[in-house]
């Protein structure tokens, strides 16, 4: 994949993240690093919350929630978990590469 279209899938992917999550859209070069990540976090928080509350009312025999749905939500929540971890790692690494520099 090229960088253009790589690029285009990471900005179709925060338009869909802010309209999901129904928050302003924020610049690339404004706001504060702690509270983008901050916000992820938040945002991954609250998916699982959602997928949790899902899986709870279906055990409880709730009409309005299917299996398909609450399977769905669960599968967001893990691929949000998982991703995040991935991020986690990546910012590790960094701090250990930052910190491993002779000046």
């Amino acid at each position: 994949m090229s960088d253009m279209n790589i690029n285009q899938v990471l900005a179709q992917m925060r338009t869909m993240s802010i309209e999901a999550g129904g928050k302003p859209p924020v610049g690339d070069n404004s706001g504060d690093f702690a509270a983008m990540l901050k916000q992820s976090i938040d945002s991954v928080n609250r998916t699982q919350q959602t997928a949790n509350d899902m899986a709870q009312s279906f055990e409880m025999g709730k009409p309005d929630v299917s299996l398909a749905e609450v399977m769905i939500a669960s599968q967001k929540a893990s691929v949000s978990f998982q991703a995040m971890l991935q991020v986690r790692n990546k910012l590790v690494d960094a701090y250990k590469d930052v910190m491993g520099m002779s000046m």
